[in-house]
């Protein structure tokens, strides 16, 4: 098969994997499966969008921002489908991109097939593809940086660490934990520039043992180390600098992104996931620092044949080992948060990327091909495992919808909040905090009829309503984020005691939330 039909028969099976996963989005959705960074991102885009005010803020400063404008794409066709169509299709790119990694260096479609079978059922792939997050974005520019380094160990030119730093800037503005995976660098760029050094030795070792006791050597090795290191670090270094410098000057505030719950859902909702969910977790592999990477190993065993593939390499062990590193960290720096899947799920693309970057190499292919189908295998397995024990709700929810059609956290009650805004006149303005009720925003049919908080009126709004709204919503003490607001019942109180003019009356109530009208 010549290469340009390899590329459009690739083309298509990925095109193929998109409805595939967006069909099964939009099933999910009918059924009642949303996550909040779904959510989030809805309610962002109806206020950018149909808003009423400065949306500025709300546009630029929105985190995670590249994902946020990647669902832009598709608000034309529907909100709620948005998000949903972008992970879809998304997830169909990376695919398309490691195949096309794979077809470049042989032509046995077995391989093809076998990836395109763990893309299909591997419940981590799954959830990427048809649960709206944008993990898969996180995945793509995670498997790009990662193959301009390896490509950089084949060619030693520096263009490929150039393509990396790139990818490591969008891969930052994906997902800003992201940024503590330059911590471990370090010695990768030594690595990087030990290998570069034409000495006879071959092991990193030796090497760094010549060029530490040669004055010539050590020099050369400390330029080529900070080139690289300038190369790889100031354009991403640079990047977060201008951003902070655009939250200070639009939000007042350096880190307005990754600390407001109004600029990033995952501000409230890890802390309220771990706060809840800590002690009722129990038979689960315990989520504590160096387990984390045993973890990894039990639920993505193909990542041992990655290391297998390239255990005469020091160096790109090393560069191996650099996400375990970071995975470890992210437990120690972010005690009190639950590990998503989205931090796991990048060392499967890793191994893949390491199984077709190194199929070359293979000897006894048939031995290969039959470890490789059951490594995949067992991944499948051990996915839905991870998955179903998660201590993340969203999670298990999402295999509790996609194997027993059941939700276990349904946004029934947030629906019914909405539904009843919505029968509300077209003339009735309720006031409403999103950094908490952004789910019923993003059901809201015109969110033009909310007072929101990016809105310029609603500081005013929230010492005199009866100005503004003719409604209130307000969490009641069963909410569990209802100290994250102000908006809640000690409100009401003050409310009343500061206005015996006013009254409130309770016209909707349900577990979590309370409508007044103000009269």
């Amino acid at each position: 098969m010549k290469q340009r039909s390899k590329t459009l028969y690739i083309v298509i099976l990925a095109a193929i994997l998109a409805a595939y996963y967006l069909i099964w989005g939009i099933y999910l959705a009918k059924l009642g499966y949303f996550n909040k960074e779904e959510l989030f991102l809805i309610e962002k885009a109806k206020i950018v969008f149909e808003g009423v005010g400065n949306r500025l803020k709300v546009m630029g400063l929105t985190s995670p921002l590249l994902p946020f404008y990647g669902s832009f794409i598709f608000t034309g066709v529907s909100y709620t489908l948005a998000p949903i169509m972008a992970s879809a299709f998304g997830t169909g790119i990376l695919f398309y991109l490691v195949c096309s990694t794979l077809i470049k260096r042989t032509s046995d479609e077995f391989y093809v097939i076998v990836i395109l079978l763990l893309f299909l059922f591997h419940p981590g792939l799954l959830y990427v593809g048809a649960s709206g997050k944008s993990t898969y974005m996180v995945l793509i520019f995670f498997y790009l940086f990662f193959l301009n380094i390896f490509k950089f160990y084949g060619s030693n030119t520096t263009f490929h660490v150039s393509v990396s730093s790139i990818c490591l800037v969008i891969l930052i503005f994906c997902d800003y934990k992201f940024v503590w995976l330059t911590l471990f660098f370090i010695p990768l760029v030594l690595s990087i520039s030990i290998h570069t050094l034409n000495l006879g030795e071959k092991e990193s070792i030796f090497r760094l043992f010549l060029s530490f006791n040669n004055p010539s050597l050590r020099r050369k090795l400390i330029n080529k180390s900070m080139a690289i290191f300038i190369i790889l670090f100031v354009l991403p270094l640079a990047s977060i600098l201008i951003y902070k410098m655009l939250n200070l000057t639009h939000a007042n505030d350096l880190n307005y992104f990754i600390d407001s719950p109004y600029s990033n859902w995952s501000v409230l909702a890890e802390k309220i996931d771990y706060s809840t969910l800590q002690d009722t977790v129990n038979h689960r592999l315990p989520e504590i620092s160096i387990l984390i990477s045993a973890r990894v190993i039990i639920f993505f065993p193909l990542i041992l044949l990655a290391f297998y593939l390239f255990r005469d390499n020091t160096y790109q062990i090393l560069t191996l080992l650099t996400p375990f590193f970071f995975i470890e960290f992210l437990k120690i720096k972010y005690a009190k948060v639950f590990i998503a899947q989205q931090y796991y799920i990048i060392f499967l693309i890793l191994a893949l990327l390491c199984i077709v970057t190194k199929i070359r190499t293979v000897r006894n292919e048939g031995t290969f091909k039959l470890v490789l189908i059951l490594m995949i295998s067992l991944s499948i397995y051990t996915g839905y495992v991870m998955l179903d024990t998660s201590a993340i709700v969203e999670e298990r929810n999402f295999v509790s919808s996609l194997l027993h059609k059941k939700v276990i956290d349904s946004q029934e009650e947030v629906k019914n909040v909405a539904n009843y805004i919505n029968s509300l006149p077209s003339t009735s303005h309720v006031l409403l905090d999103d950094a908490i009720a952004y789910p019923i925003a993003s059901f809201a049919k015109d969110v033009r009829s909310l007072t929101l908080p990016y809105q310029d009126d609603y500081l005013s709004a929230i010492e005199a309503p009866q100005k503004y709204d003719r409604y209130v919503l307000i969490a009641n003490n069963k909410n569990a984020a209802n100290s994250y607001t102000e908006l809640n019942l000690k409100y009401v109180a003050l409310y009343k005691a500061a206005n015996s003019n006013v009254s409130l009356r309770k016209v909707f109530e349900s577990d979590n939330w309370i409508l007044y009208q103000i009269l």
